[in-house]
């Protein structure tokens, strides 16, 4: 019978028991008995991931898959390599130690944390020098095996491999090239593996995804004697791609000294005819079918006609699976009791796809009739979902019809809006303002449960967030900011709660993901047509702007940020549904200015993050990426000011299409970078102002004032102070008022010291904040 397997599945746990029991561990002081508890709270999540894919059916269960909080910092904690400035040993590694590294201690900040490849899920970045070692580390993935053994399994390990751990990873410290410490780092992916083929595991699913990427001719050169190394030591290898086409390199992936590949057949499927083509015949092909990504049913009989040449001519060595790993999809369809009932029958969360790939291998080893009424329930969602009335909406469609290019312009250039706005603004140099969020309290989150539970009423509802817009303002004048938000009380998620508001978006109770750590959200689902039925912000902001006379932003998610960070309707170009969102936010922008606010942030952290993997892809999405935020934010005069915010990301390769974006203020996350994103940014010559991150706001960790000083002062060295703004990384949410108000007065703080250190200077670099240079 051919094999059925996954990737990984979702380790956070149906009820977000992961998530949980982490914090509860940090907040109780990380204590022994604390770690005990974490790690029995593990166990338990991964013998029920284990048993929900042995009851569907799979040939083999996922281990490794699991991680405390990153699987890559899980990947250095098994082979070394850990960042020397930490000084912890691999082998000695306590779980406090772990989290230190992933979330910074009283000696050393977090380490650095992007997006994985293209994914919502960000991993903690490897850092390397030319003292790097590898060697022995924890013992957690040994036990995990003999977990699963002894609860009568049969295991696969997933494993990062070599190629991709160093790949992900900075040079640091003169370090020239990451690719220069594999020699010293396959012996240590050689002691693994040994010890799990001692183990007695057949398989390892070892994952190189950057060969998805348009890598140097040397990393692709090295894999074939990196892989000829370590098979000799090793279980049986299934050399993992995903993500992209990888079929340009079949030849050689063909000949690696492997026991099997896996390719990604949702994101590209036409190469499966490449690599069937005179594949070895001691090789298996593991084909992702099954969307690791999304969450929409598999129209079941689309892909098994897709399969069935490939059967024919692989027999049993054709292996079936899915995409990616699941860790992108929410874990069961079960939880979800109040989701609408024709919507819920087209989707498949991670418990659903574990099945759909089983009845997959059942139909091409069995013939359809052993699974006959699955495939016929499967057949009438698909034909309802592409039938249903409620996907296409007539009002959108002419509004797409009429949109004209003059609609994605602002009025004038930059350099006459930042005249317009300085004259309105006043703002003084090194303007201090903050992302958006602040603490969402438990206070908060219970006034939102009751509304929706219907034991608050909308009145009592609103007057509570009232009172927390309120103390916001409050606090802000306090700290002395120049700029203030409302801090977004009301607001459960920056995706979540426009997907609310706006029809063509759903929403799900437990669809949750997660992001990084401990942070988990719960991205809508797009089934259909974005339309804007009123206002969504407008109350909001109003009544925060009343509170003050400084300027308060008005705050919005993006249409680019809105698409990437939700599970998009694959029936239409990813391309329409972002202008369709970027006309919605189109309205609320110009009900925003009509309100008299004068600031207006559009959010698009996820721009960076849509690019392409593939460069020949790239300039036809920046293209449609860049316009939809054009046309959702040229809709006002010149007067009011476009901010917008990106995070996790390496902007070089696009800062054109950044700059073509016609922002007035950018704020960006550089303070884990130590300002080194900035680089770009200055190289390029950035034309608008910009607001580096001053303050790591995914650590618990405050900063001293002189350290953010320290900071802007390296900002300064490469943005002209007339154009740059002073702010935290990113929102504020995820921290508490205890870390804030120390922070935020630091900063503020800093900022004092750096306009008096640029009043020391030449008298031509005193102009206002907004006057160009």
């Amino acid at each position: 019978m051919s094999t059925a397997h996954i990737l990984g599945f979702p380790r956070i746990g149906a009820e977000r028991e992961l998530k949980f029991a982490l914090e509860r561990y940090w907040r109780d002081g990380m204590t022994d008995a604390g770690a005990a508890a974490l790690r029995e709270t593990g166990c338990q999540l991964r013998a029920s991931h284990w048993k929900t894919q042995r009851e569907a059916g799979l040939t083999y269960v996922t281990v490794g898959d699991f991680a405390w909080y990153d699987h890559v910092l899980t990947t250095l904690a098994h082979v070394g390599g850990l960042p020397q400035r930490f000084g912890f040993d691999a082998a000695q590694l306590t779980l406090a130690q772990y989290c230190a590294m992933a979330r910074g201690n009283a000696a050393q900040p977090a380490m650095e944390m992007t997006k994985w490849f293209d994914t919502n899920y960000h991993y903690l970045v490897p850092e390397y020098s030319p003292q790097t070692q590898f060697g022995a580390g924890v013992e957690w993935l040994f036990e995990e095996v003999e977990e699963a053994h002894a609860a009568g399994h049969r295991a696969k390990v997933a494993l990062v491999g070599p190629l991709t751990l160093l790949w992900l990873g900075k040079a640091r410290e003169g370090l020239s090239d990451t690719l220069s410490l594999l020699e010293r780092l396959l012996p240590a992916y050689q002691r693994l593996l040994t010890r799990l083929r001692e183990q007695g595991i057949e398989w390892v699913q070892i994952d190189e995804p950057i060969f998805a990427l348009d890598l140097p001719d040397a990393w692709r050169a090295a894999a074939p004697a990196a892989y000829a190394a370590l098979a000799p030591h090793a279980p049986k290898l299934l050399f993992t791609t995903y993500f992209a086409d990888v079929s340009e390199h079949a030849a050689w992936l063909k000949a690696l000294p492997v026991a099997g590949l896996h390719l990604d057949l949702v994101r590209a499927p036409a190469q499966l005819d490449v690599f069937i083509d005179a594949y070895p015949a001691d090789k298996v092909l593991s084909c992702g079918v099954v969307d690791g990504r999304n969450v929409w049913r598999n129209d079941l009989d689309a892909t098994l006609a897709r399969l069935t040449a490939a059967r024919e001519r692989l027999g049993e060595r054709l292996w079936l699976g899915s995409s990616c790993s699941l860790l992108h999809t929410p874990v069961d369809l079960g939880h979800e009791k109040k989701l609408d009932a024709e919507l819920r029958a087209w989707l498949a969360f991670a418990v659903q796809k574990v099945r759909e790939i089983a009845l997959l291998r059942d139909a091409l080893t069995q013939g359809r009739g052993a699974v006959a009424a699955e495939f016929d329930d499967a057949r009438a969602a698909s034909a309802a979902r592409r039938t249903s009335s409620r996907i296409h909406n007539p009002l959108v469609q002419r509004a797409l019809a009429e949109l004209t290019e003059a609609q994605a312009r602002r009025e004038s250039v930059y350099a006459q809006r930042a005249q317009a706005q300085r004259e309105r603004f006043a703002l003084p140099l090194l303007p201090t303002t903050t992302i958006g969020s602040f603490p969402q309290t438990a206070e908060i989150r219970a006034a939102r449960a009751a509304y929706k539970q219907g034991s608050l009423s909308h009145l009592d509802y609103l007057e509570a967030m009232r009172q927390h817009i309120r103390l916001a303002i409050d606090k802000q004048l306090a700290y002395g900011l120049d700029v203030l938000v409302h801090g977004e009380a009301e607001r459960n998620d920056m995706v979540e709660y426009f997907g609310e508001l706006l029809w063509g978006y759903a929403i799900t109770e437990n669809g949750w993901v997660q992001s990084y750590g401990s942070r988990c959200v719960k991205p809508p689902l797009i089934y259909g047509d974005v339309y804007l039925p009123e206002p969504m912000t407008v109350g909001w902001a109003t009544y925060a702007q009343s509170l003050t006379d400084k300027p308060v932003k008005g705050m919005l998610t993006g249409p680019v940020t809105m698409l990437q960070w939700s599970f998009v309707r694959d029936d239409q170009p990813r391309s329409q549904t972002a202008l369709q969102i970027a006309l919605a936010l189109r309205q609320e922008t110009q009900a925003l200015e009509a309100a008299h606010i004068g600031m207006i942030q559009i959010d698009e952290p996820a721009l960076r993050e849509g690019l392409p993997l593939k460069a020949r892809e790239r300039a036809e999405y920046l293209a449609w990426a860049v316009h939809a935020f054009r046309v959702a934010s040229s809709g006002v005069k010149d007067e009011t000011q476009i901010h917008t915010h990106m995070c996790y990301s390496e902007f070089g390769d696009i800062l054109a299409s950044i700059a073509a974006l016609d922002a007035d203020v950018i704020s960006i996350e550089t303070t884990r970078s130590n300002m080194e994103l900035l680089d770009a940014f200055e190289t390029f010559d950035y034309p608008n102002e910009i607001g580096p991150g001053v303050y790591d706001i995914h650590s618990p960790r405050v900063p001293t004032s002189d350290e953010m000083a320290a900071l802007i002062g390296l900002a300064l060295e490469r943005i002209a102070p007339q154009r740059l703004w002073v702010n935290p990384d990113c929102g504020l949410k995820t921290r508490d008022w205890q870390q804030v108000d120390p922070a935020l007065l630091a900063m503020v703080e800093a900022a004092k010291k750096a306009r008096a250190a640029l009043a020391l200077k030449p008298k031509k670099l005193q102009q206002p904040a907004g006057a160009l240079v």
